[in-house]
């Protein structure tokens, strides 16, 4: 009779389960948003030839381990897909921070690197992993996910061209670290339209219509490679993240 009830209850709990997945399911559909990543393999994805299995699926997540054995500069993993405007949801862990990176600035409001009093940027030390997501298919505009102080969201490439007028380094520079600790989990929602980017970062917003000027008007999407060794040990800050719940809607102009 006890395991009567017990085969009664799992069962219960199944059909709940069944239940959640099926109305979160239909909520994002309403919403507009598409998964970009099925929970079991690399499918819409482009996986660098010669990878060699260092970009896989682990327990329903994208995971990386920072040795991508592809040939040339280009290790990231891209989306098969170009898209121009839209708004991208994910959730992104890093794993692991075996490198101690020496050379992570202090950065001002600005954008600017803080200096010492001979003119120096002031660096300080840290555990430290890197990786991040390229849109519309330019390394320029990276959104981070890392380890610095100024916390992830930041876009790299846009806040160090001295090119760029003030405003929009100042821009792309974080307005408040909102990371979560490492192992744990954190939620980006991406807004891309036209030349403008806008991050939130577990709930708070990190850059606002933040101004990439030239931004290609469509392309693909990438999670970041990032991390190589010498002599069996890490030269720089590796990609050691799991990406999971990624999930796209295009919107119209």
């Amino acid at each position: 009779m006890r395991l009567q009830h017990v085969r009664v209850a799992a069962i219960a709990l199944i059909v709940a389960a069944l239940a959640v997945a099926a109305w979160v399911g239909e909520a994002r559909a309403e919403e507009g948003f598409t998964p970009l990543f099925n929970g079991k393999d690399l499918s819409g994805w482009t996986v660098p030839e010669g990878d060699n299995g260092h970009w896989r699926v682990v327990d329903g997540v994208i995971d990386y381990d920072a040795a991508s054995e592809a040939p040339g500069k280009d290790k990231n993993l891209w989306t098969e897909k170009e898209y121009g405007d839209f708004v991208l949801r994910c959730e992104w862990r890093i794993k692991e921070t075996p490198y101690l990176n020496p050379k992570i600035p202090v950065l001002r409001f600005d954008g600017s690197h803080k200096l010492d009093a001979a003119g120096k940027p002031i660096t300080i030390t840290m555990p430290d992993s890197d990786s991040g997501i390229y849109i519309r298919g330019t390394s320029k505009a990276q959104i981070n996910i890392w380890c610095w102080p100024c916390g992830s969201g930041e876009v790299y490439g846009y806040r160090m061209d001295p090119s760029q007028p003030p405003e929009v380094r100042a821009g792309v520079t974080p307005k408040l670290n909102a990371d979560n600790n490492i192992g744990e989990w954190n939620k980006f929602e991406l807004t891309v339209r036209g030349e403008t980017l806008s991050v939130l970062l577990n709930g708070k917003q990190v850059l606002q219509d933040a101004r990439l000027p030239e931004l290609p008007p469509t392309g693909k999407i990438a999670l970041q490679h990032h991390g190589s060794k010498k002599d069996g040990q890490w030269s720089s800050p590796p990609a050691l993240v799991q990406f999971r719940n990624l999930e796209i809607k295009e919107l119209s102009k």
